[in-house]
C-alpha cells in the first residue's frame, strides 16, 4: 500500500467517524472544530475527506498478496 492510500485510508476512517458521531450524537465535530458546516475550512476538509474515499475505491478492486501468490493448482475431478 503507497503512502497516498495510507493517508487516503486514515481520512477515511476520520470521516467514518465523523459520520458514526452524526449518526449517534448529532454531533459534527469538523464543523465543531472549524466554525460550522458552512465555514470554508470545514468545506475543504469534507472536500479531502471525499477525495480520500475515491482514492480508496481502488483498493476494492485491487486484489489482495494471498491470491497473487496462491500458485498451488486446483484439485481435478
Amino acid at each position: 500500500m503507497s503512502t497516498i492510500q495510507r493517508i487516503a485510508l486514515v481520512l477515511t476512517i476520520i470521516g467514518a467517524i465523523n459520520w458514526g458521531l452524526i449518526g449517534f450524537f448529532q454531533f459534527d465535530l469538523v464543523a465543531a472544530i472549524f466554525g460550522g458546516q458552512t465555514s470554508a475550512l470545514s468545506r475543504i476538509i469534507y472536500g479531502i475527506v471525499g477525495i480520500a474515499g475515491l482514492i480508496n475505491l481502488g483498493l476494492l478492486f485491487k486484489p489482495s498478496p494471498e491470491a497473487a501468490t496462491n500458485t498451488e493448482p486446483r484439485p481435478t475431478r
